[in-house]
């Protein structure tokens, strides 16, 4: 579709939709592993994708970790802190993909509980990945995960070092430190 709108604003179509409550537990449904085939209707929102013609419910082309990190997209997009728990718990995904999506929705609602899964991404064989860890530890870390965050000034990539130069200047300010 050439002419469909931009995905936050399809998301937030969405939302207002079906409701605040109904959409975030449907990405939280969506992040935690449902089955693609029980949001049909509401993968259209997410994704901005055409379902025959883009063929989503084909489990080869589009695998089980879109699934997740379009249920976390959502949750950048309209968010509600029930949603919490479930980026928290999306920080560990075993694909970087869903696991960078909560990074990202952690870093612009500052989740609370995000620090120690950040740390972890913050060592990350991707350096997208250790980039977005490092600035959710911007906003959502904690005085144990500033040594995580100057170790990152020691990035063989410049884009983490940058980001950790950035998020350590946060961190100080932050925490009085």
């Amino acid at each position: 579709m050439a002419d469909r709108p931009p995905i936050a604003r399809s998301i937030a179509a969405l939302a207002e939709r079906i409701g605040v409550p109904a959409f975030v537990s449907v990405c939280v449904d969506l992040l935690d592993g449902a089955p693609r085939e029980r949001y049909v209707e509401e993968l259209g929102y997410l994704t901005g994708h055409d379902w025959q013609r883009d063929g989503v419910l084909d489990h080869d082309s589009w695998k089980d970790y879109w699934v997740r990190s379009w249920g976390a997209r959502g949750l950048l997009h309209v968010w509600h802190d029930a949603a919490s728990t479930a980026i928290v718990r999306g920080l560990g995904d075993e694909h970087y993909r869903p696991a960078e999506m909560c990074l990202k929705v952690a870093t612009r609602h500052e989740v609370a509980g995000a620090g120690d899964g950040a740390a972890r991404l913050a060592g990350h064989e991707l350096p997208r990945v250790r980039a977005q860890a490092v600035r959710c530890l911007a906003v959502c870390g904690d005085s144990e995960h500033v040594d995580v965050v100057r170790a990152a000034l020691d990035d063989e990539h410049d884009d983490v070092r940058r980001q950790a130069g950035r998020a350590l200047l946060a961190l100080e300010q932050r925490l009085d430190l």
